[in-house]
């Protein structure tokens, strides 16, 4: 699991500004946000331009960084903080490997070049290295000198080079590490369409939902969150696109449904997939929705195995019906703090967290 992560110097965050999910209180209600002493599920509020989709975006920079899955280009172009662009972007992982931190940073430069990269499990140093420095535990690793010599002036990264070059089982911690951020997954459903990471590749939704024999359980799911009622005609072989019948009449779905039901068919496709996810973050995940079915929605997610992140503006979430006031995040551009954090008052599960919000009690 993540169980912190900070970013410098990335695009609207000119110093460090944390993620945290190891801080959390003794709560005795909503439980299940809690996994191994970490927040496993969480919502990210603030008002527009405070940071919530940069957040997403410097998190999932790890896996631009190591893995060969899906991209977002477009949100890491001219990701450097403009009032610094000879600086470094400095990114900062710890996360908990069945009990053991590991640690892991880099930077790196306005062409997204590596500088700089460190590694420590369970306390000790694996590898640090920057410009004309390089170290590294030989009696773990032993790489020649030439190789050694090679990472004071390379932009490499070491950890690709040491899972290329070095047989380790399946429970080494690098194995554990490139399993979890290969299963990392953004997505999002605003303007534009797109994720990044757990696929290499885009897949028509239509497609995907006929192929694998899951309208009915589609047409399902979308009257048991949004109480639509849609009926599906059933495909033949070679059919791409979902139709459905109105009065008799039968129409392609995709012409006919609105914004919100387009994103819940996005969310159907990735909660048919999440199986494999180590993290999920939805970014304004709710956008399109009716603030019951953000609910319902978030319900669903948080009943998932993996760790769930969801940025939203919506309040009515900010509720002890659905979480607890340490899973309830507020990000400002500088800090990011649990809600429990934000106020004098001490929160219990009576308390009508939102109105309290409106009310300015959490402005501190």
């Amino acid at each position: 699991m993540l169980k912190r992560f900070s970013v410098t110097n990335f695009k609207g965050f000119k110093d460090r500004i944390e993620l945290d999910l190891s801080f959390h209180k003794n709560y005795e209600f909503n439980n299940f946000a809690i996994k191994n002493d970490i927040i496993k599920d969480c919502i990210i509020y603030g008002p527009n331009g405070c940071g919530k989709s940069n957040i997403g975006f410097a998190l999932f920079d790890i896996v631009n960084h190591l893995t060969q899955k899906m991209k977002y280009p477009q949100a890491y172009d001219h990701a450097i903080y403009v009032g610094n662009p000879n600086g470094l972007m400095k990114f900062e992982y710890c996360f908990d490997l069945d009990g053991k931190e590991l640690l892991y940073k880099y930077a790196k430069n306005s062409k997204n070049e590596l500088i700089e990269e460190s590694l420590s499990y369970n306390g000790k140093e694996v590898f640090s290295r920057a410009p004309e420095f390089f170290s590294i535990n030989k009696e773990e690793y032993a790489i020649s000198t030439d190789v050694e010599e090679s990472f004071r002036s390379s932009n490499v990264s070491v950890i690709g080079f040491l899972l290329a070059s070095f047989p380790v089982p399946q429970d080494h911690y690098l194995i554990k590490l490139k399993r979890f951020v290969d299963s990392m997954l953004w997505f999002r459903c605003l303007e534009d369409r797109g994720f990044i990471g757990l696929k290499t590749q885009p897949q028509v939704l239509d497609e995907f939902i006929i192929e694998n024999n899951l309208v009915e359980d589609f047409e399902k799911f979308l009257f048991e969150v949004s109480s639509q009622k849609f009926s599906f005609v059933t495909p033949q072989k070679g059919d791409k696109f979902l139709q459905c019948t109105i009065e008799g009449k039968t129409t392609l779905f995709r012409n006919i449904i609105s914004t919100g039901t387009s994103s819940l068919e996005l969310l159907y496709y990735w909660m048919k997939n999440l199986n494999q996810v180590s993290l999920l973050f939805i970014d304004e995940f709710d956008a399109f929705y009716h603030f019951k079915l953000s609910s319902e929605v978030c319900k669903r997610l948080f009943s998932l195995d993996c760790q769930v992140i969801l940025t939203s503006h919506n309040t009515y979430l900010m509720s002890n019906d659905l979480l607890r006031p340490d899973c309830n995040l507020i990000i400002d551009g500088k800090t990011i703090r649990p809600l429990c954090n934000c106020t004098d008052k001490e929160l219990r599960w009576a308390h009508n967290i939102e109105k309290l919000f409106r009310g300015g009690a959490f402005d501190q």
